[in-house]
């Protein structure tokens, strides 16, 4: 479906032509079209020739016009820069009915994907059992996180190249083999395989199914239909756990059942996006191959690989002092320095780096990356907070069930606000203030905290994010133009995978540390010290055999360390606000053509 709109992704919608300043855009030089040299006004055929030779030379200098733009000083032409541009073919706005199946069929890839990436926290114990390998209970997570985070950024520039619709069926696929692999796996190495594909297909398909409702939906009601999609992302992250331990528990299959029931809903959804969705990609003269930036995908690839294997393992699978963090870490900085070199010279970059410089678009990324920091570190350490309490994990679970609730109610609000009044800074802030207040609740909170305020802090957390995550999403798409609404996405998402594992990690150094040095500071004396400190670092049931006089200095420390991660958070969310209060108020269009 095709219009006959279309753009060269060389050049910028909101960038004007120097018309007023050229002499063939200034009234002086044109004159006037129905007047001869001498004054006298022409008629029938000479008008008409007349008005032939003025639209030609305006012609001319909408051209001369372009090669300035496009820095083309000496008139001459730039062929290799003319057969590196691509054209933008907008797509048509479909009839609403159309639409809701379109979108329906891509959210139910997140849906899945959701499932997927939440089902492992409870099967990842009796895996490991059946395999007799405890490695295997993080690689397990490890290895789904690092190939999503990978799929996620490289997907924006790869589905510009081959279509929305080819790169949903490629990420149905592959996470539909990939759960089929864990399903049938009779090793632990085959079963990490599986993790790592199902990975790659779950991150194409949370990434495409938002480029593609850029591609459908004006900006002005964007929001409401991203809305939709975290709710559905909600749902999923809800019910995977849940599912996973009754699949587990109550069937014959166990845990295998939990990945092989995940693979019909993919390949339906795999025939329905080949049949429904016809969004074109952008167009070019050059091959597919010559079009991909592979040293963009090498250095992103190697980065993000590097990175997340070693600050995931690190203090994890092995001590922070082996040399697998030691060596990845620094490698993956390297990394990083070679990615920002080349990504800004490419000419079609997988993460547009020269676009960054942008305030609006580094700001929302920034503001993405702190504020995913906080609600990473939230979701590990509120639940272990209640359980050191004396909660269960069910108990726990349910009681963290209001921050995706908060996320799918807010997400939905703040798009329906923006719909409304086209409007967002004031948004932004405000979803940040939620996040804050929340995080000041859980500054207050102690071992006799009600559960009612642990609550509420984490509606107010989840709905600030959740708004957050619309808001920014927006300003950054209509701050760029149309060909370059899926690589600043893929930048966005970019930013929340690196926000993610290293909120997790700073979180975790925080509470390590602060723990350890109350325990020692308050029972180093006492007999048997070490053993029993390493003990209550490592085991929570041992809470419930401690020696007499030790409950009270225990229930202390961990409050102590809870409350250092508390405000580690709230320092991240106050960075976050001061990043989305710079962003700047672009036009939310309400037609696709953006006009």
């Amino acid at each position: 479906m095709m219009t006959g709109v279309t753009r060269r992704s060389t050049m910028s919608e909101r960038t004007p032509l120097l018309g007023s300043g050229s002499a063939y855009g200034s009234s002086e030089a044109r004159g006037d079209g129905n007047r001869n040299g001498t004054g006298k006004e022409l008629t029938g055929a000479a008008a008409a020739a007349a008005a032939i030779l003025e639209r030609h030379r305006l012609s001319e200098g909408e051209a001369e016009n372009q090669r300035l733009l496009a820095g083309d000083v000496d008139g001459n032409g730039d062929d290799q820069a003319e057969g590196e541009e691509e054209t933008t073919v907008l797509a048509e706005e479909v009839s609403f009915s159309r639409l809701c199946l379109i979108m329906g069929t891509s959210f139910l890839g997140v849906f899945l994907g959701a499932v997927d990436s939440s089902i492992i926290a409870t099967l990842s114990a009796p895996i490991s059992s059946e395999f007799q390998s405890l490695s295997l209970l993080s690689w397990l997570a490890t290895a789904y996180l690092i190939s999503n985070a990978l799929a996620q950024p490289l997907s924006g520039r790869l589905t510009d190249v081959f279509g929305r619709g080819p790169g949903l069926v490629f990420s149905n696929v592959f996470f539909a083999a990939g759960n089929l692999i864990c399903g049938l796996a009779q090793s632990s190495g085959v079963m990490i395989l599986g993790r790592v594909v199902a990975g790659i297909g779950g991150g194409g398909l949370m990434s495409i199914s938002t480029f593609l409702g850029s591609d459908l939906i004006p900006l002005r009601s964007r929001g409401v239909v991203q809305g939709i999609g975290n709710i559905c992302y909600g749902s999923g992250a809800m019910l995977g756990g849940i599912a996973g331990g009754l699949m587990n528990d109550h069937t014959k299959l166990g845990w295998r059942l939990a990945f092989l029931v995940q693979v019909p809903p993919a390949i339906v959804s795999a025939v329905a996006v080949a049949i429904l969705v016809r969004v074109p990609p952008k167009q070019s003269d050059k091959s597919y191959l010559a079009r991909i930036d592979f040293g963009g995908v090498f250095l992103t690839g190697s980065f993000l690989v590097l990175l997340l294997l070693g600050v995931n393992s690190g203090g994890n699978i092995v001590p922070w002092n082996h040399p697998l963090p030691l060596t990845t870490i620094p490698l993956s900085l390297v990394a990083f320095a070679g990615f920002l070199w080349w990504e800004s010279r490419a000419t079609q970059p997988i993460i547009p780096v020269r676009l960054l410089l942008d305030r609006t678009l580094l700001s929302a990324c920034m503001c993405n990356l702190l504020s995913t920091m906080v609600v990473m570190a939230g979701i590990f350490y509120v639940p272990l907070y209640l359980q050191v309490r004396g909660d269960s994990p069910t108990v726990a679970g349910l009681k963290i069930l209001p921050s995706p609730v908060g996320i799918s109610i807010c997400s939905v609000g703040a798009g329906y606000f923006m719909k409304k009044t086209g409007r967002y800074i004031g948004l932004g802030i405000g979803s940040l203030l939620m996040v804050i207040s929340g995080i000041l609740i859980y500054t207050t909170q102690n071992e006799s905290t009600p559960a009612w305020a642990t609550m509420l802090a984490l509606f107010l957390g989840g709905g600030g994010y959740g708004a957050m995550l619309t808001t920014t999403l927006l300003a950054c798409i209509a701050a760029v133009d149309h060909s370059q609404q899926a690589v600043i996405t893929s930048a966005t998402y970019l930013a929340r995978s690196l926000g993610g594992t290293v909120g997790v990690t700073v979180s975790s150094a925080v509470y390590q540390n602060v723990l350890n040095d109350r325990l020692w500071s308050r029972f180093g004396d006492e007999p048997h010290a070490a053993e029993i400190i390493h003990k209550i670092r490592d085991d929570l049931n041992f809470l419930k055999h401690l020696p007499p006089g030790w409950h009270d200095g225990v229930m202390n420390s961990f409050m102590d360390a809870f409350r250092g991660v508390w405000f580690t958070m709230l320092a991240l969310a106050v960075g976050a606000l001061i990043c989305v209060s710079l962003m700047r108020q672009h036009t939310l269009h309400e037609t696709l053509s953006r006009r």
